[in-house]
């Protein structure tokens, strides 16, 4: 009896077609490992070039800050007081803001005090959107002197900020010129020469514009606003004269 051939194996497999489907699954795994080994490639280029990046910036950041150290951070504050007091005040300010001015003549003394007596410490954020409020860029040149005067002494720093707020020049004329925010320096015992030449140089121009985008964009929407460790104070508070006394005090607890 003659047997015809069915092309499958006693077991009633298909050799051909087993080996086939091998073939393909082998395929499909070098074509999977291959696209693993391109995305892990491209995400390694990717954070590369982040890093760079953020080299860049940090050293772009760096050089733009003529100088750092003391009561100047190098995010752009001025910290007067104890750094490690348990309370932390944080003001952001433009000098050119009437509203700032509000709570300068409300407060200021009230923070004075906090950091004289340790109670808390007090970083002042001068920031200079308001350029357009002046027709010679007033903001960023009276920004520009706070970390002049600041550099020099921080212990004259907060009488030097309400001078400068008491003199505050209305909005739409012009700002103060260099030499009355000289003048002013002097006044409240600023007599070192290189503040004169810092005021009038304005070394702190690009790092002001740089400093300004980045704290509006960290979620500050207006001036002033006053954080107390860490938290947005919105009350009527900094509008009250020593309104924040009891708040100071409570945080203080």
């Amino acid at each position: 009896m003659t047997t015809v051939s069915t092309g499958k194996s006693p077991s009633g497999k298909n050799p051909l077609a087993a080996a086939e489907a091998a073939d393909k699954k082998r395929k499909i795994a070098i074509q999977v490992g291959v696209a693993a080994v391109l995305v892990a490639l491209v995400a390694a280029i990717g954070i590369g070039i982040a890093v760079k990046k953020s080299d860049s910036d940090t050293s772009t950041s760096a050089a733009q800050l003529p100088a750092t150290g003391g009561a100047v951070t190098e995010t752009g504050t001025v910290v007067i007081g104890n750094p490690d007091a348990k309370v932390k005040v944080r003001v952001v300010a433009d000098l050119q803001c009437p509203a700032c001015k509000q709570f300068e003549a409300a407060n200021g003394e009230t923070l004075a005090k906090a950091a004289a007596d340790g109670t808390a410490s007090v970083e002042y954020q001068i920031i200079s959107f308001l350029d357009k409020a002046s027709t010679n860029q007033y903001s960023s040149r009276a920004a520009n002197a706070s970390f002049c005067v600041a550099k020099s002494d921080t212990t004259k720093y907060q009488s030097w900020l309400q001078t400068m707020f008491e003199k505050q020049p209305a909005e739409g004329g012009a700002g103060l010129s260099n030499d009355e925010l000289v003048q002013i320096a002097t006044d409240v015992g600023y007599t070192d020469p290189a503040v004169a030449t810092c005021i009038e140089d304005k070394p702190y121009n690009d790092y002001i514009q740089q400093v300004t985008q980045t704290t509006l964009q960290s979620g500050v929407k207006s001036t002033p606003s006053v954080y107390i460790n860490g938290q947005l104070n919105q009350t009527d508070a900094i509008f009250t004269e020593n309104g924040l006394a009891p708040v100071i005090a409570d945080a203080a607890k």
